[in-house]
């Protein structure tokens, strides 16, 4: 099982990262404290607390290596915590 924490803080973040999970032939989740929802669904991310870290998990043992490197990769650019700057 392959997890990792992301942020999805903005609109656009959220559009991307479904847009980039309806690629996988895989099962990608989002999970939190208290729900686990299917990350291709652009509904349940909205239904998720997003100024929050959420969890991303995918089961990484029946999926096809290079898709899900490629995957990977991609999903960096949500693993980074943006920083709010204060003035």
């Amino acid at each position: 099982m392959y997890t990792s924490d992301i942020f999805l803080s903005s609109i656009e973040a959220v559009k991307k990262f479904v847009t980039l999970t309806n690629q996988c032939n895989f099962p990608v989740n989002l999970v939190t404290d208290k729900y686990k929802i299917d990350a291709k669904s652009i509904m349940g991310i909205f239904s998720l607390d997003l100024s929050k870290p959420l969890r991303l998990a995918v089961d990484d043992q029946a999926v096809d290596k290079e898709s899900f490197r490629e995957f990977i990769s991609q999903v960096r650019q949500f693993q980074n915590n943006p920083v709010s700057k204060k003035n």
